[in-house]
């Protein structure tokens, strides 16, 4: 691990250590909330039950987001119904997927489409994974530690497929049926290629020696205020799509400062 010198802080508050991991791919799964509560600020139906596993309906009922931790093999699993020229389709992410590749295609799903056609394959060329082809389409991380694939076994027989390995084996997969809109693959292949680290607190970063991490000195306030800005933006979207369906007139909302983010690497 790197580690660097780390600041005195004021006495109002205690600095968490926290630790910046790279790849992201390989940083466990981390905070469900991550992905949770962007859903519910977006409008979302939370349907879970205390104790049960999460489920979540979007506001036109044509998807279901569940996560489930207690049946074998656990993780999430998203399912839409089939509309208008949409087949139904579903994908399912083991539970080390790390939230914020999660959170690539669960976002998407709050998001209005592009006007542009979806490409799944642009974000992981565009930092450098290798493409092969053969039986099945595949592009591999520069470090050849994860996947995408388009896997064909058969006339009729299709799925995508992504995953995850260190030394110590395989650490997650994803699976989606072939009638998965592409644009939330785009979503999701988008994440997973983002060269930006997964930040894990302390004692839940992955024992593998193909990460690299940086020890960070978070205030609470800081980490709240970023987990805040994340939501904010959710509910400003949903409004925003809220008022245009509605018909009713936009006002232009008075912008706001964002919260800086300090980090201080040890």
């Amino acid at each position: 691990m790197k580690k660097k010198q780390r600041q005195t802080w004021g006495p109002d508050q205690q600095p968490q250590q926290h630790y910046l991991v790279e790849p992201r791919y390989l940083a466990g799964g981390g905070d469900l909330r991550h992905v949770t509560e962007f859903l519910r600020a977006s409008g979302f139906k939370d349907l879970s039950r205390p104790g049960g596993p999460l489920v979540f309906d979007s506001p036109d009922r044509t998807v279901r987001i569940g996560y489930d931790p207690f049946t074998p093999p656990g993780g999430w699993a998203i399912r839409g119904h089939a509309t208008g020229h949409q087949e139904a389709w579903h994908a399912v992410l083991s539970p080390q997927v790390p939230v914020e590749i999660v959170a690539g295609l669960t976002d998407t799903l709050t998001k209005p489409r592009s006007a542009h056609a979806p490409n799944v394959w642009a974000p992981l060329h565009e930092q450098g994974w290798e493409a092969a082809r053969g039986q099945h389409f595949t592009a591999t991380s520069p470090a050849r530690d994860a996947f995408v694939q388009f896997h064909q076994s058969g006339p009729g027989e299709a799925h995508w497929w992504a995953g995850a390995r260190t030394e110590h084996g395989q650490t997650w997969d994803a699976r989606f049926t072939p009638t998965t809109p592409l644009h939330l693959l785009q979503g999701f292949s988008t994440a997973l290629a983002d060269p930006q680290p997964a930040m894990r607190p302390l004692g839940h970063v992955p024992p593998s020696n193909r990460i690299r991490t940086t020890s960070v000195s978070v205030l609470p306030s800081e980490l709240g205020a970023w987990q805040q800005a994340r939501i904010n933006a959710a509910r400003a979207a949903a409004w925003a799509r809220n008022t245009a369906q509605s018909g009713w007139p936009r006002t232009t909302a008075r912008p706001h400062a964002h919260a800086g983010r300090t980090r201080t690497r040890r």
